[in-house]
């Protein structure tokens, strides 16, 4: 049998398996295309959980890292959330490990904690605050507090939040690796190459990396805005898995990554075999004590709230 033989067979599998199982698959924008056009819905962390919430499916295959799939659990407790495979991490969300944080509490308890919703389930339970790449912007303008913030895990996009807002968070030590790899030659080389297309950029970029694009955004962000443009050409700041949505929801425009190719290895583990064993009992499973789900909701639930 050949490849595209056996890719059919494998989705077709897969179909049968998710009718079985009353399951929904639920794909991160930065996975491989092939998961994506299998999934039932493809958007953003936050979009993904909110997703699962509304479904009431019984099994949940979250595409995604790990954090992600944490956050669909605390979100639809009482569902399976079954994640194709365990190694799948973020390597941004285990820099802040929460025994630092307790520390940093202790020695600040004046402080406010705001967590980038990037973040294990152990740490929101420990902050006062979730928040997006997507949201943040309109959360922190609504917030009054006297109280000094501290933002976390991600200091590149509490940076980029600072100064639009001209805030003075303290910051995290933290970042996505994928972006923060991203530099200023690679804008520039782009810009060479394709010089009338808007650069597009993801606010986990670094700030010297904002300030050279035309819009920085979250994932939801850039698909919006290259959907809303009379533009035909844009230069993407951020992991190439958005491209394939992004090639698909506008066939008439072109879309340019970067050079190099940002790639997060963790999201490129998503397979549709892992898919697959998902649905047929051979996956991970998200286990969440419900003590911690109860207070690590609780920061989530005030960001929808103030959303």
């Amino acid at each position: 049998m050949d490849t595209s033989a056996n890719t059919q067979k494998l989705r077709e599998d897969i179909l049968e398996l998710k009718r079985q199982k009353n399951a929904i698959i639920l794909a991160h924008n930065y996975v491989q295309g092939d998961v994506q056009d299998i999934a039932d819905f493809v958007g953003d962390s936050l979009e993904l959980s909110r997703k699962a919430a509304e479904n009431h499916a019984e099994n949940i295959v979250f595409c995604g890292v790990r954090f992600m799939g944490e956050t669909a659990k605390l979100l639809s407790p009482r569902a399976h959330v079954l994640m194709p495979t365990q190694h799948a991490g973020c390597p941004m969300a285990d820099m802040c490990p929460p025994h630092e944080l307790r520390q940093f509490k202790e020695d600040h308890p004046d402080h406010f904690l705001i967590a980038y919703v990037n973040t294990t389930a152990e740490t929101k339970a420990l902050v006062d605050l979730c928040v997006t790449s997507g949201n943040a912007e309109k959360i922190l303008r609504k917030i009054d507090t006297q109280r000094p913030i501290l933002f976390l895990p991600d200091q590149n996009l509490g940076a980029n939040l600072n100064q639009k807002l001209g805030l003075h968070m303290d910051l995290w030590n933290g970042c996505c690796r994928s972006h923060n790899r991203i530099a200023t030659e690679a804008i520039e080389l782009a810009k060479q190459h394709y010089p009338d297309a808007p650069v597009l950029v993801h606010l986990e970029c670094r700030p010297e990396v904002v300030a050279m694009a035309d819009a920085a955004l979250s994932t939801a962000g850039i698909l919006a805005y290259a959907k809303n443009s009379t533009q035909k050409s844009f230069i993407i700041g951020t992991e190439s898995g958005i491209l394939h949505r992004l090639k698909k929801e506008n066939p008439d425009k072109d879309f340019h990554g970067l050079w190099p190719n940002v790639i997060c290895p963790d999201m490129k583990k998503i397979t549709l075999q892992g898919v697959h064993d998902a649905l047929s009992g051979k996956g991970f499973e998200i286990q969440i004590p419900d003590e911690l789900i109860a207070k690590a909701v609780a920061p989530i639930q005030r960001m929808l709230e103030h959303s």
